[in-house]
């Protein structure tokens, strides 16, 4: 194991312009990685990422979110183990995938992208990003909960500082003052929309989340809160920065646009791949409740593990040619990416999957075809390059497009 490594650290500029050939070096010559600023071991190899998340034998724990989310969300349901979580669990997740996503939500994600994409159809150019990505995915989860989408703004504040804690690997004091603000701000918004709710329940998500019971066991006004606070985080920056990143790679890769504005089914091997070439969270922390031999040596029990999911998901042992967007690759089997079956690691895997991966896919999908409707010849801007931006979460920061404006 190195403590010395040869390669960028990751909280360093180079690392954030480029963290591809960082990974590649990690993968290579570093797989474990003992990193000072963030007190934590840091893995990169594809089978060790997956092993600490499938966790079979109850090696890894989640109880390094107790410090990382804890403060900003509240105790969330990815901090719960055991029947606990499992009860949690399946107290949310029916929203989120089945009839309840189909009927009650489908309408409400295509409704919004279509209000969004009207704003700039007619103008023969507009900004992916903050045009559309980043407003698209806040709109949609204020909907499902029967929230005032005039508070946009506040929703988009508040998420962008959560993440930005998340993200705060070197400890800047300003960034973790202001995701503690966002606790309390947050909560006070919520609470008293939950009491309300409770008595006047309605067709919307909070409505499920303040009825909904199992064995027994409801959730209480700061479960729902917690919950909703994550969401909006998970849920905002998540899929912006997905739905920009599967543009800019199909932007880039005309011959794959083409097949994809031809044959829309091909929009979700789009999202699988881009999900695995350019993820939209780069790492995820575990902790570690046994010594663990991992490649490269052993990780101590009780530490904190750092999963480098960008770094696993180009690992050349698990793919072919990884570095080269490829939307027909044999090797990422599409129909099982949006499950806890995965084969690339964005969305975690075992029992903390992504409980919001399908509707991530819907929102995907929906965006897309709308997009490429109303723009059937949507096209990069002159001489723009598109660059990712983020260490902790990452994605372009902009994506100008031009295309025929709509007329009439």
């Amino acid at each position: 194991m190195s403590t010395a490594p040869q390669v960028s650290d990751i909280l360093s500029p180079e690392f954030a312009t480029n963290p591809y050939a960082a990974y590649a070096a990690m993968r290579e010559k570093e797989p474990l990685i003992w990193h000072e600023a963030t007190q934590s071991y840091i893995i990169s190899r594809y089978d060790d990422v997956e092993r600490v998340f499938k966790d079979k034998q109850s090696e890894f724990t989640t109880d390094n979110y107790n410090w990382q989310l804890e403060p900003v969300h509240g105790k969330t349901i990815l901090q719960l183990s055991g029947r606990e979580h499992a009860v949690r669990r399946a107290l949310v997740a029916p929203a989120f995938r089945g009839s309840d996503l189909q009927e009650k939500f489908l309408p409400v994600i295509e409704r919004n992208s279509r209000e969004l994409i009207d704003a700039f159809r007619h103008s023969g150019s507009a900004d992916i990003v903050s045009d559309y990505a980043t407003r698209f995915p806040v709109n949609v989860i204020a909907d499902m909960l029967g929230l005032d989408k005039g508070d946009h703004a506040r929703f988009h504040h508040w998420y962008t500082a959560v993440i930005a804690f998340l993200g705060n690997l070197s400890g800047d004091a300003d960034v973790t003052a202001a995701g503690e603000r966002t606790r309390v701000e947050f909560a006070e918004y919520m609470i008293p929309i939950i009491r309300e709710r409770r008595d006047n329940l309605g067709d919307d998500l909070l409505s499920s989340l303040c009825a909904a019971e199992v064995d027994g066991v409801r959730m209480s006004d700061e479960d729902i809160k917690a919950f909703c606070s994550l969401l909006l985080a998970a849920g905002g920056e998540t899929t912006d920065k997905a739905i920009a990143s599967i543009l800019a790679n199909l932007l880039q890769h005309p011959a794959q646009l083409a097949a994809v504005r031809e044959d829309r089914s091909l929009i979700a091997a789009a999202f699988a791949e881009t999900l695995r070439y350019t993820p939209p969270v780069h790492m995820i922390m575990r902790q570690s409740a046994t010594d663990v031999e991992v490649s490269g040596g052993t990780i101590p029990q009780g530490a904190t593990v750092t999963c480098l999911i960008g770094a696993a998901n180009r690992d050349e042992r698990r793919y072919r040619e990884p570095d080269r967007f490829d939307i027909f690759r044999d090797d990422l089997t599409t129909t099982s990416a949006f499950s806890a079956a995965a084969d690339h690691l964005a969305f975690a895997l075992g029992r903390h999957f992504c409980v919001g991966a399908l509707l991530a896919k819907a929102e995907v999908e929906t965006g897309v075809n709308q997009l490429l409707d109303a723009m059937p010849d949507l096209r990069l801007a002159d001489g723009f390059d598109p660059r990712e931006q983020g260490v902790f979460t990452r994605g372009p920061q902009s994506l100008p497009v031009r295309f025929t404006p709509v007329t009439g």
